[in-house]
């Protein structure tokens, strides 16, 4: 068996189209995985610079503001999402969904669907990442090295003494397929070996992503020899094998994808921007005690506060907040329910999509995903709430508190997901 392997090693090494491919193989991956970590450098390096800029903007406010309402009125906050070690490889979703904000006391829904990572349409053509590379390019390689291992024997009348003159399948068939097989596998995830070393991701990670791209690499293998076996031409086999992939890798998501969105309606952030928006703004024309008693209805600890309507009352100014935030409630609710919704409906997708599976699967071990995007958002929610609670003690008793009460100023510290390290 090993003589086998070593000649049938010896024989591809002897191919020049086999080694090309080889070469472009190992230069494509290692060119996505470079940019992969100059993306996640360069996001880290934002993150870093925002912190500083951003402690530097909130002292200035505090040295410059003593009562409580214009502190947390001049005082931004900083929340980031920062990658995980294995986002290099597949930056997901972060292209989509905002990896930082900078917020504050006010109305929290409009801070969050107001603003936007990037221009949106052009985030849709994404990045040439390690998982574009293996979902949407390796089975082009594959196809090229494994579509016409049998019918080019066969076509030029050598299959059958090559039958006759071996000892077994596996010594012929079995040795040239293992050794293209794991010379494409390691030309294809060398790179991203080097990159998870540079990047420190977890070996379950790397172990898990390796796992999968193995799965999907003899899936492509095993499609091109199936029907590679049934056919002289290799042409005819090669176009087979690429319309396959044009359904597999385009056609089944983008179809997919547009009839999820033809069957599952929701509102969109800029409705519950809106509404938030509206709500804050009628809050100046109606009676004060109408804004209270919605305030109070959700924080009863405060109803013996009484609100000084000769004078602007910094208690009343962010109780309306607070109650736009109520009022649109439900319906970014709903929206993260439809968002959660569409996400799970295109994981069905995947069961026959391939490639749009591999591409779930390790944006979910790199949290680049849907759900990681959401679970920020909800890091971002209980973040403000804490300033909220922070705040209206000091709010509505000023003579209790001092600035020394700063110190206890709740500070934004992201929770790290499951794939991250």
């Amino acid at each position: 068996m090993i003589f086998s392997l070593v000649r049938e090693w010896r024989f591809m090494l002897r191919q020049r189209y086999v080694v090309v491919l080889l070469l472009c193989s190992l230069l494509v991956s290692l060119f996505s995985v470079i940019t992969g970590l100059s993306e996640i450098d360069t996001q880290r390096q934002t993150i870093e610079r925002l912190k500083l800029a951003d402690q530097i903007d909130r002292a200035e406010a505090q040295a410059k503001y003593d009562d409580p309402g214009s502190l947390a009125y001049y005082s931004f906050h900083l929340t980031y999402s920062e990658p995980s070690n294995l986002a290099f490889a597949a930056l997901g979703e972060r292209d989509v969904y905002p990896w930082k904000h900078r917020i504050k006391m006010l109305a929290l829904e409009g801070q969050i669907y107001e603003s936007d990572a990037q221009n949106a349409e052009l985030a849709q053509s994404g990045k040439i990442d390690f998982t574009f590379v293996i979902s949407a390019l390796s089975p082009l390689i594959l196809i090229l090295l494994f579509h016409d291992l049998i019918a080019s024997e066969r076509s030029s009348g050598r299959h059958d003494l090559l039958i006759t003159t071996t000892k077994s399948f596996y010594s012929l068939w079995g040795a040239r397929t293992s050794v293209r097989f794991i010379a494409v596998s390691m030309c294809f995830l060398i790179p991203f070996y080097v990159g998870a070393i540079i990047s420190d991701a977890a070996f379950g990670d790397i172990l898990a992503v390796t796992l999968w791209c193995i799965l999907y690499f003899a899936f492509w293998t095993a499609l091109s020899l199936y029907l590679g076996k049934k056919s002289n031409s290799a042409p005819k086999i090669a176009s087979g094998l690429i319309g396959l992939w044009v359904l597999l890798t385009f056609v089944l998501p983008v179809l997919g994808d547009l009839a999820i969105k033809q069957s599952v309606h929701g509102p969109q952030g800029g409705d519950i921007l809106l509404l938030q928006r509206e709500t804050v703004n009628d809050a100046w024309d109606l009676p004060v005690q109408t804004t209270m008693d919605a305030f109070f209805a959700s924080h009863p600890q405060y109803e013996e506060y009484v609100v000084d309507e000769q004078a602007f009352d910094w208690m009343w100014y962010y109780a309306f907040q607070q109650v736009g935030d109520q009022v649109a409630l439900p319906l970014a609710k709903e929206y993260a329910d439809v968002t959660l919704l569409k996400h799970r409906l295109a994981g069905y997708v995947s069961l026959v999509s391939p490639p749009l599976l591999i591409q779930r699967k390790m944006s979910n071990l790199a949290d680049t995903d849907v759900l990681a995007a959401q679970a920020y958002e909800q890091q971002i929610r209980a973040f403000h709430a804490s300033l909220r609670m922070f705040y209206y003690p000091w709010l509505t008793d000023k003579d209790a508190y001092d600035k020394s009460y700063l110190n206890d100023l709740p500070r934004f510290e992201q929770t790290k997901q499951s794939g991250s390290n």
